[in-house]
């Protein structure tokens, strides 16, 4: 009898048991977030500077995302001016092409889809590298030798990503803007210089500064995300894996919460 009632209490207190747990864990992994970016800023803040590798990443993260950056922006500033042309038709606002083309990309498009892109390509290179050199003790042997890898291989990213992605995201707009003013151009006959009034006209210094602070958070983002998660990596090649399937997942996830909170800030500025 007493052991059924022991049964019975062992029941009813696992749901429990497991909701501590869980918190427990969750806590747990905020506390390490948040320490993983508290030594960043510590370490990036005291010498030694590890300049050449921040140079070299931001080659890694630039240049080499440049071709996918031009033909993304490109198609997306032709098809949104494409798909936009029949609403405006209908009222017969047309001429008000580009400045809705600018508002639309110059405001969310091309930070946006920058740093989407970037959360893909970068920040699942950046998961999968930190993973294969913690799987294959790498990091573990450079704090043996009495080096700083942290410093190295966390800091120099994080900050290549900060740098380089508001960089990507104004190209990323300009080439959209391209791709709006081909559309334009071939359906309305509008000349280069009256199309460039036109999409700087209704932007203020407000629309450039919430689109240089979002580049700027994505970036770090990403770049923050990509390096906790390989440089915690565990249980071999799976870990690689998952740590790049992860960083993608996350820095996207991220990026949109970031996206409404800024456009909510900036608003009350408007």
């Amino acid at each position: 009898m007493a052991d059924k009632n022991l049964t019975q209490v062992k029941v009813i207190r696992k749901p429990g048991f497991a909701l501590t747990r869980w918190l427990t864990s969750v806590f747990i992994d905020f506390y390490k977030v948040f320490k993983f970016i508290g030594r960043f800023f510590k370490e990036v803040l005291f010498p030694p500077y590890e300049f050449k590798e921040v140079v070299r990443q931001c080659f890694e993260v630039g240049v080499r995302s440049l071709t996918i950056i031009s033909v993304t922006g490109f198609i997306v500033g032709l098809i949104f001016t494409k798909q936009s042309r029949p609403s405006l038709s209908e009222f017969g606002a047309t001429s008000w092409l580009p400045s809705l083309i600018s508002i639309a990309i110059m405001r969310a498009l091309a930070p946006l889809i920058t740093a989407i892109i970037a959360a893909g390509k970068v920040g699942s290179s950046i998961g999968a590298e930190l993973g294969s050199m913690r799987v294959t003790e790498q990091i573990d042997a450079m704090e043996v030798s009495g080096t700083k890898p942290f410093k190295y291989l966390v800091t120099t990213r994080v900050l290549a990503t900060t740098l380089t992605i508001p960089i990507l995201a104004m190209y990323a707009g300009f080439i959209a803007l391209m791709g709006g003013y081909v559309n334009v151009a071939q359906n309305e006959g509008t000349s280069y210089t009256t199309f460039m009034q036109q999409v700087f006209e209704p932007l203020s210094f407000v629309d450039f500064t919430s689109s240089l602070v979002k580049s700027i958070v994505f970036g770090f983002t990403i770049g923050m995300v990509g390096c906790y998660q390989g440089y915690n990596s565990s249980k071999g090649t799976e870990g690689v894996g998952k740590a790049a399937n992860m960083a993608v997942v996350t820095a996207m996830f991220l990026v949109f919460i970031e996206e409404v909170i800024i456009v909510q800030i900036f608003g009350w500025f408007r």
